[in-house]
């Protein structure tokens, strides 16, 4: 089996380039041209706002599933770059479906959108399920529900092999410190060494989000793409959510540091949700796939990750 992954220079890629490694399948990968790729695959250099590039890559390579990774994925960094975010979310998944759709071959791409999708959600609404109606509270969640309107617009006209996903929160060492357990973990790493002051700096510690291990999502993934229904959408996740404050209490108990807290209006969000968690029944019912790695653990690992940079 011959895999392709668009956008594998993210923090998510290189854990499912281990992951199609692991279970036998030849593994390609693209990236930007000033981003690295981690992990044992052909790599290649591509830009997804250029449709004819991603036409010649699919021609070349010639998948049997696609993976498409390729997004601007912080909801921070989208309300100061709401442009540059719909640019590479919107614009740049359509140039995918495009290349898809004129794609000679047989291929099965595998959408990966956000939780964050279903934005403002009604009072006991969770755990969400995939027939919840979409609130975008957010520009990222926004993009990538246009993102996921688009692709079932596409599966439906075209005849697409698509598998739609709506990803919840996931985290684990390598990943960027603009998210919020290895910003905690970066933090105290950094405090640890003597390297920053004893304080570390928090948003809205009361948001109560699903937080799954990278590695759990990664093999979620290669589920879907071989045991997903086509033209479905699946939410990926725990199934259980916990607040920011357990994240950063549980973050502060492996240190034995004494570490002092401190609101930081410049972390907080301009429209935060309360509370977001996913129904996981149709993922486990047609992969058998739920999370195995604790939250726990996902926070020593991402803490010791940080422990070794600082």
């Amino acid at each position: 089996m011959k895999a392709l992954i668009i956008g594998g220079g993210g923090f998510v890629g290189g854990y499912l380039i281990d992951e199609l490694n692991a279970n036998g399948y030849e593994v390609h990968a693209t990236c930007l041209e000033n981003e690295t790729i981690e992990g044992k695959c052909a790599a290649h250099t591509l830009d997804i706002l250029k449709k004819d590039d991603i036409s010649a890559i699919l021609s070349n390579i010639k998948p049997d599933i696609v993976f498409h990774l390729a997004a601007q994925s912080s909801v921070a960094l989208s309300w100061k770059k709401p442009q540059l975010t719909a640019e590479i979310n919107v614009i740049g998944s359509i140039n995918l479906f495009e290349a898809v759709r004129e794609y000679s071959g047989k291929v099965r791409l595998i959408v990966i959108g956000s939780g964050e999708e279903y934005g403002y959600i009604a009072p006991n609404s969770c755990p969400l399920k995939e027939t919840e109606p979409l609130h975008p509270g957010n520009i990222y969640a926004a993009t990538k529900a246009c993102q996921e309107m688009t692709a079932e617009i596409y599966a439906r006209a075209y005849k697409l092999d698509m598998v739609m996903v709506r990803a919840f929160n996931h985290s684990g060492p390598k990943q960027d410190s603009i998210f919020v357990i290895s910003d905690f973990c970066r933090q105290i790493a950094e405090i640890e060494k003597g390297r920053k002051s004893p304080v570390i700096s928090v948003g809205n510690l009361t948001a109560m989000r699903d937080f799954t291990d990278v590695r759990d999502i990664v093999r979620g993934y290669r589920l879907l793409g071989e045991k997903g229904i086509s033209g479905q959408i699946y939410n990926i996740g725990r199934g259980k959510a916990v607040s920011i404050q357990y994240i950063l209490d549980t973050a502060l108990s492996l240190s034995t540091a004494e570490i002092a807290v401190e609101r930081d209006e410049k972390r907080m969000r301009a429209a935060d949700i309360p509370v977001i968690e996913p129904d996981i029944t149709k993922i486990h019912g047609d992969t058998g796939w739920k999370a195995e790695i604790t939250v726990e653990q996902t926070i020593e690992d991402t803490l010791n990750y940080w422990r070794k940079r600082s």
